[in-house]
């Protein structure tokens, strides 16, 4: 129970970084906020303060902020519509590029306070290991590609030999600062005995690095990256089928997968830092499918800011906002129409 508080607490800090991205950029480019809202619903807690309206709402699955003018034509000069392309633009996407920072300093964060990381360096083979030799994988490797894909992290060897289906891989190394091409490796996964126990595993163990300032930030943007590249793999199988609705995980399943991440933590302290890790991961989720082109996401409306004006460059004529809004509208609808299948299936998966 917990970890799945926490994890209801950290997903709603993620909303209001969101909007409070949207909230700093549209005050200091002068746009009015008629209310700043954290959840959806009805209104617990609601304070007027100035010209805005800050309210916390019943529902911890959304939030938003109510600007002047943001989805109709507004005289107002301080309204959302009557600014430069260039202001409104920076702040649709800094929504998402709140989620991102706020995603990169919490992976920061749990670096530092591990003291280290692990790195795609083989540190040593396990007894019986039998790829290792002058034709094969040596300590102190690093693996730079797996069958042709990029290695920037350990997670990136984890992901690329779990996905691996062949008898062989192909793997590029660096080894005394020279790449070495390891064609045709018979790489895979076979029992070795670890402290008394049979675990079936690829026999290879990797090395750490200790944490310093500099290696925490080119670490921590390496994995953010590497969790854009899982986002962006995700929705590919989504798009080719290989993955179906039944697949996905809304607001009940996600708080779900956080209590089962963190209960197999072992510790407290493992099980925050697993909970904490998989927000991350969620921070850069959210920033990138925010920016999707679809309506009712900021990319959509980024989109549409760009085709209008395109059309006011081509026909002279600014595009009636009400057709964004019907655009949007629709599309929140549908949205949210998704949001209440995938709950439903979620609470399906646990109830069965």
């Amino acid at each position: 129970m917990l970890y799945i508080i926490v994890g209801i607490l950290l997903f709603g800090l993620l909303i209001a970084v969101h909007e409070w991205g949207h909230f700093i950029t549209a005050k200091l480019l002068g746009v009015k906020v008629n209310e700043f809202a954290i959840g959806m619903g009805p209104a617990l807690v609601s304070f007027q303060r100035g010209e805005t309206q800050y309210s916390l709402r019943l529902l911890p699955v959304g939030g938003y902020c109510a600007m002047e003018g943001e989805d109709e034509t507004n005289d107002d000069p301080r309204a959302f519509s009557s600014k430069a392309p260039w202001r409104r633009f920076i702040i649709l996407a800094a929504g998402s590029f709140m989620n991102f920072v706020a995603g990169f300093l919490l992976v920061a964060l749990l670096f530092t306070a591990a003291g280290s990381y692990a790195v795609p360096v083989i540190r040593e083979f396990a007894e019986g290991f039998s790829c290792a030799g002058a034709d094969g994988l040596q300590v102190g490797d690093r693996i730079l590609s797996i069958n042709g894909h990029t290695i920037s992290v350990y997670q990136d060897v984890s992901t690329q030999l779990a996905s691996a289906s062949g008898e062989t891989l192909d793997l590029v190394v660096e080894r005394d600062g020279e790449p070495v091409v390891l064609n045709d490796l018979p790489l895979t996964p076979k029992d070795y005995t670890v402290d008394g126990q049979t675990v079936t595993m690829y026999g290879i163990y990797f090395d750490k690095e200790q944490a310093t300032a500099s290696g925490v930030l080119v670490q921590s943007w390496k994995t953010c990256g590497y969790f854009a590249r899982a986002v962006w793999s995700g929705l590919a199988m989504l798009v080719t089928g290989q993955v179906g609705l039944h697949d996905m995980s809304g607001p009940v399943g996600i708080v779900s997968y956080l209590g089962q991440a963190g209960s197999q933590g072992g510790s407290v302290s493992a099980g925050m830092q697993n909970v904490c890790y998989i927000i991350a991961l969620i921070a850069v989720n959210l920033a990138i499918m925010n920016l999707l082109p679809l309506p009712a996401l900021d990319g959509g409306r980024i989109f549409l800011l760009i085709v209008g004006e395109v059309w006011q460059l081509l026909s002279g004529r600014r595009l009636d906002p009400k057709y964004e809004a019907w655009i949007h509208g629709a599309g929140f609808a549908l949205l949210l129409l998704l949001m209440v299948v995938v709950t439903f299936s979620d609470i399906w998966k646990l109830v069965t």
